[in-house]
């Protein structure tokens, strides 16, 4: 068995935004020269999140507007009284309790084995960020 660890940086420029790193993930998996084996996608954040989803134009504006509706960013939250880092973003934490930090896909033929219609997205709840990191553990042979 074998493993290899990249990080995927992105920065943001939405308060939600949806970015799809499906191809920054199969570029990892055929870098590792690995056949078989599985990638386990984690972010570092609190309020950024991986998901796997379909990437249609329309389907990512409905996401994003039923996240709005879900949590408003002008709710009454105790968190906003005094935030950590300064950010009255309470709204994201929320949200992402809906949301994974992680993702794990097993690949073989060097090809992550994802639906015809799944993509793999990096789901920012409290942009814009200058840079978001996802880890990807790769292991396999």
């Amino acid at each position: 068995m074998r493993y290899q660890t990249v990080t995927i940086e992105r920065e943001t420029t939405s308060p939600i935004q949806i970015i799809d790193i499906t191809r920054d993930v199969q570029d990892a998996i055929m870098a590792s020269g690995m056949k078989e084996g599985q990638a386990t996608l984690v972010t570092q954040h609190t309020t950024a999140f991986i998901n796997i989803n379909e990437q249609e134009p329309r389907l990512l504006e409905d996401m994003v507007t039923f996240l709005k509706r879900l949590v408003p960013r002008d709710g009454d939250y105790a968190h906003n009284i005094a935030p950590v880092d300064g950010r009255h973003n309470a709204h994201a934490h929320l949200m992402g309790i809906f949301m994974n930090s992680t993702e794990t896909i097993p690949f073989t033929e060097g090809a992550p084995l994802l639906g015809q219609w799944q993509s793999i997205f990096l789901i920012e709840l409290d942009g814009p960020r200058p840079k978001r990191s996802i880890v990807l553990h790769i292991s396999g042979e």
